[in-house]
């Protein structure tokens, strides 16, 4: 008789061991796959972050990748232009020549094979927009770094400063 009456307790503790291992599995099987779900997104942005670093750096690396900070995304260029060159020379003079020597260091980097260092890009942007770049492109940040004398806003315009780029193209071409 004894064991009668603990038949109704046998099945209500096996009904409750059963639930409580239905519940659990659910429990812990969706927080297993919320972990899951977490640690695939945490991998896809640190396989994003991961290219971005890689391609930052290539930008960094590739200094023809890099078009600095400025108005100037794009630049086309064909065949040296000698018009823009004679322009972009008394341009050069007037406005530059008080900081900048083509072949020697003086308050600012030697310009000699300039268009082989940066992107026309960037040089456009430097001559335009000095002030962000140096806040900025870290580039133009290393150069002030370096040279101690922030580059003078001249104010000169785009199509200037694409007679500029055109004159030290000419230089650069001249082995």
């Amino acid at each position: 008789m004894k064991t009668l009456n603990n038949i109704p307790k046998v099945l209500k503790f096996t009904r409750n061991l059963v639930l409580t291992l239905i519940f659990s599995s659910l429990l812990f099987g969706c927080g297993s796959d919320a972990g899951n779900e977490n640690a695939s997104t945490e991998s896809g942005t640190t396989e994003q972050t991961q290219e971005n670093m890689e391609a930052l750096t290539e930008d960094l690396t590739d200094p023809m990748n890099n078009k600095g900070v400025g108005p100037v995304d794009h630049v086309d260029l064909g065949p040296i232009d000698e018009a823009m060159v004679a322009e972009g020379k008394a341009i050069f003079e007037e406005n530059c020549t008080a900081c900048h020597k083509i072949e020697e260091r003086y308050i600012g980097p030697a310009l000699k094979e300039l268009t082989v260092r940066r992107s026309p890009e960037w040089i456009m942007n430097m001559i335009m927009n000095p002030n962000e770049m140096v806040q900025q492109d870290p580039v133009a940040k290393a150069l002030l770094a370096e040279y101690l004398s922030p580059m003078a806003n001249q104010n000169i315009s785009r199509e200037d400063t694409r007679k500029i780029l055109e004159y030290f193209r000419s230089v650069d071409e001249v082995k």
